[in-house]
């Protein structure tokens, strides 16, 4: 008995023109096919209903609808033979022509071609394919250079060789002709700029007046363009030289069949503005540090929280990761970027039994963090745990976890653990709230105390009446005047012990300056401690 042989017909054409013509090529082609296919029946040949049909797509590219379809219904085993009317139907590529072929050789599916008689089953046919694609792929070539070089012919002859029509002109006839209102705004823009020197401006007065980008239909009758116009949309304007008449191909500028809307020297101007501000910034020396958690955290909706900053008074840097806004009045919308980075080293410190991790190196541990309402899911690089068995690194990490704390395996390619930290995180004044503990973070809020207290050493040191005042020295002190002074001053004073411990960071006490400053200092050693746990109660930075 003859075995069945199930035939898929492919069909494609690279424009599409003539595609609307009752009898196109598609056609044309899909009717040769099916007579070959009958011509075969008696071999068991039948072709399948289905139709695979690429209209408008070149073939270098494998990046068809119906090829993929193809592709996809021979994975499934429901497609013996590939039929097509020749061979660079299916592909102009030979780099893709043995991609296809191999997808075809996994599941036994041969390939014909109606024209050429070929076989791929046989070397011979193989061999024959890959000579005959290779003409193919070259004519494909030869074509695109021919299409190119005539591009730039005609480019070098100021011609208008087609695209997105710019804001001031109308395309007529193949040719560019001014647009006596998109005209005015061009010329506006250039005015505009040149008297502010500021982008934004223009964009702020193009946005109040309702004027956008070029719109124009297609030839297909589809609405393109009308879009708001911004910075680098006015950058595009202020350098586009077709407002002087010009043509540019690959960076050399041609004289234009078109006119000018704007006088060389009034370009020039802008772009001489354009340059220098752009070379006033790449000067300017950058505070913004690195982002080492980038590409890492991310929101309740998996979407990326991405670094940001912004400078205080005196110049002082605050770096951030933000959340893409949502309508969750439960988002975490955004984080104090160098709490975070140092609360995560800590924690993985904590999970992998490690005694520090650099901020740097967390991307070598961590694979994403998920900053949820509720919870912080920290998913652990499978090579953190040194290659060990999934059941042994959660049992490791299982005896590192704090009450609450639980962690699972990742259900992914390569082995990871997803560590669930419960409860919402917050991130405030140098503290790290979770599940209901303080972790502390060196050295952010501490910082501030300290620094206070070489205030107050300074102060007495300056007035030459400090306690490490030689005495012969003392009858010239001047005492501080206001009581703001005097409450700095008194700092000086405090127990050496809790000095040192502020000095080194290992003070649990969290206030502000000014709490300190306007609450004045008992004299009294044994009284100091109680003040300053009193302080942070009322009054935490």
């Amino acid at each position: 008995m003859t075995q069945r042989l199930r035939c898929a017909i492919y069909t494609r054409k690279s424009s599409e023109e003539g595609l609307e013509q009752d009898f196109n090529s598609l056609h044309a082609q899909r009717e040769a096919c099916e007579a070959y296919v009958l011509s075969q029946t008696g071999e068991g040949w039948s072709a399948l209903p289905n139709v695979y049909d690429d209209g408008g797509f070149s073939g270098g590219s494998i990046e068809r609808p119906a090829l993929k379809r193809l592709l996809a219904d021979i994975d499934q085993g429901k497609i013996d033979v590939v039929v097509v009317y020749k061979v660079d139907r299916l592909t102009r590529s030979l780099a893709d022509f043995a991609k296809i072929v191999e997808a075809f050789d996994a599941r036994g599916v041969s390939f014909v071609s109606v024209t050429q008689a070929f076989n791929t089953t046989s070397s011979m046919g193989r061999l024959t394919l890959n000579v005959l694609l290779s003409f193919a792929q070259f004519e494909r070539e030869v074509t695109a250079e021919r299409i190119r070089d005539k591009i730039a012919a005609s480019k070098a002859k100021g011609m208008w060789m087609g695209g997105t029509p710019p804001l001031g002109y109308d395309v007529q006839e193949r040719k560019l002709k001014i647009n006596p209102v998109e005209a005015g705004v061009i010329r506006q823009v250039f005015e505009r700029y040149l008297a502010s020197g500021s982008a934004k401006d223009v964009v702020r007065e193009l946005k109040d007046a309702g004027i956008g980008s070029k719109a124009w239909t297609t030839q297909a009758g589809r609405a393109m363009g009308g879009y708001v116009i911004g910075r680098g949309g006015v950058y595009h304007l202020l350098q586009n030289r077709l407002y002087i008449g010009e043509i540019v191909h690959k960076g050399t500028a041609f004289p234009g069949l078109h006119e000018p809307i704007i006088d060389r020297e009034t370009f020039e101007a802008a772009n001489a503005l354009l340059s220098h501000k752009a070379a006033r910034r790449r000067d300017q020396p950058t505070k913004v540090g690195t982002a080492p958690l980038k590409g890492l955290l991310f929101d309740a909706a998996g979407k990326p929280m991405t670094p940001s900053f912004c400078y205080g008074r005196k110049g002082r840097l605050y770096r951030y990761y933000i959340a893409p806004k949502r309508d969750d009045p439960e988002q975490i919308a955004r984080l104090s970027a160098p709490l975070v980075e140092a609360w995560l080293s800590q924690v993985t410190c904590r999970l992998l039994g490690l005694a520090n991790v650099p901020v740097e190196d967390l991307k070598a541990h961590i694979r994403r963090v998920e900053v949820r309402s509720d919870a912080v899911h920290l998913i652990l690089h499978g090579q953190a745990f040194e290659d060990r068995r999934a059941d042994l690194a959660l049992i490791e990490i299982g005896r590192r976890l704090a009450p609450g704390e639980h962690a699972v395996e990742e259900p992914s390619s390569t082995f990871g653990l997803r560590i669930i930290l419960p409860q919402r995180l917050v991130l405030r004044g140098g503290r790290c709230t979770l599940k209901g503990a303080t972790i502390e973070l060196k050295p952010a809020a501490k910082l501030a105390l300290a620094k206070l207290l070489k205030r107050g050493h300074a102060e007495l040191l300056h007035r030459k009446s400090s306690p490490f005042t030689p005495p012969g020295e003392q009858k010239q002190a001047s005492a501080p005047i206001t009581q703001h002074e005097r409450n700095i001053c008194r700092l000086a004073f405090m127990d050496p012990q809790l000095q040192r411990q502020i000095l080194q960071g290992d003070t649990p006490y969290r206030v502000r300056p000014k709490a300190v400053i306007t609450n004045p200092m008992p004299l009294a050693w044994a009284d100091q401690r109680k003040w300053l746990e009193d302080l942070a109660e009322t009054d935490p930075c």
